[in-house]
């Protein structure tokens, strides 16, 4: 039997170090708000913007396994994990374009990768493969708009481009990996924060436990 074909792809990546309800929720909102065929979850590899050392692959990649089983949707991708050298969305949304050419691919974010998206390598390309798809409401947004709009590029970011970038409506989760981190080397409780089999994974694998 035939898979049902995907017209309309999204696609998530990020650290996922680890991954948290506020991920999840941005996944659901999307798959609804967009009528997502199918979601490309991609733990990222090398990244070329972090400052500090991501935990290891495969953890990182189980743990995303989990926090996303429930969706049918979901595909968790390793492809950024098993590319060598830097890893950059632009790369991954060429590949994906190629083995999907009949799809439309949606690029979502999370607040945090929103606030960042004009420093990305090659947004223009970006823009041109991808509706840009970001959770936040409000004021943020706004802001957001304004400082993306007056990015000074080469050529100048056009109409055309800042025309494909939309806004998934969502409640703000304040959830952060970063925070989620601490609160575990300080040995307190996450229960609220992820998924219950990412917290078993976690605690199963000792991880973010202060050394």
């Amino acid at each position: 039997m035939s898979l049902p074909p995907v017209n309309r792809l999204g696609v998530f990546g990020g650290a996922f170090d680890p991954p948290h309800l506020a991920h999840v929720a941005l996944v659901e909102a999307a798959v609804a708000a967009l009528q997502l065929d199918q979601v490309r979850v991609l733990p990222t590899g090398q990244a070329w913007h972090k400052t500090r050392a991501l935990s290891e692959a495969h953890h990182r990649l189980a743990m995303t396994r989990l926090a996303f089983q429930h969706l049918p949707q979901v595909v968790v991708d390793d492809r950024e994990i098993r590319r060598s050298g830097p890893s950059y969305t632009v790369d991954t949304l060429r590949e994906l374009q190629a083995e999907f050419p009949q799809a439309q691919l949606y690029l979502l974010l999370g607040d945090d990768q929103r606030r960042s998206l004009p420093s990305w390598h090659q947004i223009e390309e970006i823009g041109r493969i991808a509706i840009i798809c970001a959770a936040g409401r409000d004021m943020a947004v706004r802001a957001w708009n304004e400082e993306l709009g007056a990015l000074q590029t080469t050529p100048p970011l056009s109409d055309k481009l800042q025309a494909r970038i939309r806004t998934l409506e969502m409640p703000l989760m304040p959830h952060s990996a970063t925070d989620i981190r601490e609160l575990l080397a300080k040995e307190q409780a996450i229960t609220s924060l992820v998924p219950p089999a990412v917290e078993r994974y976690i605690h199963e694998h000792h991880l973010y436990r202060p050394h």
